[in-house]
């Protein structure tokens, strides 16, 4: 299975070595099917050059709209699902500053094909249904970007395709005979990991680690239902509702990856929400629950990573939220010696303070009086096993009537999910990654 990448033209690609490119405005991500074929047309406000790559389990495309920045409907980010038989969903955002990345979420094997055409500028994207033969192996870690194609002046527009689209879309050009790649300087520099808030260093930033897949694991489910507020409201519910919303912002915003541990009614032992994680190679692993007390006047939010403490109060957290475990007494040593891996517990830890700085700045305005819970440590076992930095995030607690009757409506629940995308991009933005070049 290959991209074909083709230009109308071609011209050799001057790239000035000391200016910074000025900065496109993607506009519109549009799409129809015809006689098996679905096109998508990408808008783009003038000369644009672009990269593309395919991604495997799922099946995806991404083009990577380089010295650009989304502008669809006044929004910064685009995601619409397809009913369409090659086509499942369509997303597009500012996934470093300057790069629009639009991601093709396929059916399943798909051949694409793209060009590039002016006066509107714009990239045509054409998927066609994979012809039978061999399927080549799927690789195991996404290949190196391949070279980018370089815009230029046309000097004809190719015909329209003689079958008509729908009444709604405007006929495209048909794609042109695709001419040999060129190479370009490049257009992002390294930028290397921070200190975590606590003035340290870890072997994930010396290493320069980054992120680009993400476990949200929803708490309790089927048979586990968690807490119950007084009026009737139920913790796996609530969680599952905030961690596909939050699930959501990730893809459409942030252009990770996101596996969720369930996505209906349905119970996962502890121990096997970590276990995906590590089987999917996630680089970071976020569980969504809600909390409860004898005493209904306490409120507010707090964040937990997996460490030993001697806190009761935090013991009793643990204690409620561990009771469906299934480790044995003689696993214990086992236990003790993946909660005290350090570096791990390090990024936990500065995880755990980035979302709860997140979710406390949201909620601390929405509950009059609220207090700062804080970030704490505590041996929960759905944290256990995790090879990456993992939290567990408390986000209310029913047993409060008032927040209760703010969690059960359905805009907190989507800021409650805004506060957490936000804790999970500043940890992100923490470590090292790419950004454009100050040229």
């Amino acid at each position: 299975m290959k991209l074909i990448a083709a230009l109308a033209v071609s011209v050799p690609l001057l790239v000035a070595q000391t200016e910074r490119p000025a900065l496109h405005l993607v506009t519109a991500v549009r799409h129809w099917s015809l006689s098996g074929t679905t096109r998508v047309a990408i808008e783009v406000s003038g000369d644009f050059r672009f990269r593309f790559d395919r991604l495997h389990n799922p099946e995806r495309i991404y083009f990577d709209i380089l010295d650009s920045r989304p502008r669809m409907d006044s929004r910064r980010f685009y995601s619409e699902d397809l009913d369409d038989k090659l086509v499942k969903r369509i997303r597009a955002a500012e996934t470093v500053p300057g790069i629009t990345r639009v991601v093709l979420e396929l059916t399943g094997e798909v051949e694409a094909t793209s060009s590039q055409l002016a006066n509107p500028n714009r990239l045509i994207i054409e998927l066609r249904g994979a012809a039978p033969g061999p399927v080549a192996p799927v690789p195991q870690a996404a290949p190196a970007l391949p070279a980018v194609v370089a815009a230029s002046p046309p000097k004809v527009e190719p015909p329209a395709p003689p079958a008509a689209p729908p009444a709604s879309a405007a006929v495209l050009p048909a794609p042109a005979a695709a001419p040999a790649e060129l190479p370009v300087g490049p257009v992002e520099i390294p930028k290397a990991a921070k200190h975590t808030s606590t003035g340290k260093n870890s072997l994930t930033r010396a290493l320069g680690l980054k992120i680009g897949r993400i476990v949200i694991d929803a708490g309790h489910g089927g048979h586990d239902r968690g807490t119950e507020g007084p009026k009737g409201l139920l913790e796996k519910e609530l969680v599952l509702d905030v961690a596909m919303r939050l699930g959501k912002l990730v893809e459409d915003r942030m252009g990770a990856e996101v596996i969720y541990t369930r996505s209906d009614d349905t119970f996962v032992p502890l121990e096997q929400r970590t276990a995906l994680a590590n089987e999917k190679k996630a680089d970071l692993f976020l569980s969504i629950h809600a909390n409860s007390s004898s005493y209904p006047r306490i409120a507010g939010v707090e964040t937990y990573y997996l460490n030993f403490t001697d806190s009761k109060e935090a013991l009793d957290v643990a204690s409620r939220e561990n009771a469906s475990a299934q480790k044995s007494i003689f696993e214990l040593q086992d236990i003790i010696q993946q909660i005290t891996l350090h570096d791990k517990a390090e990024e936990s830890k500065e995880f755990a303070s980035r979302v709860q700085a997140a979710l406390y700045a949201f909620s601390g305005h929405n509950v009059p009086g609220e207090k700062n819970r804080g970030v704490k440590k505590a041996p929960f076992v759905v944290l256990i096993g995790a090879s990456m930095p993992s939290v567990l995030a408390e986000i209310g607690f029913l047993s409060n009537p008032r927040e209760e009757a703010l969690l059960k409506k359905p805009d907190y629940r989507q800021k409650l999910a805004e506060a957490l995308y936000r804790g999970v991009t500043r940890y992100s933005d923490g470590l090292s990654h790419f950004q454009v070049a100050q040229k």
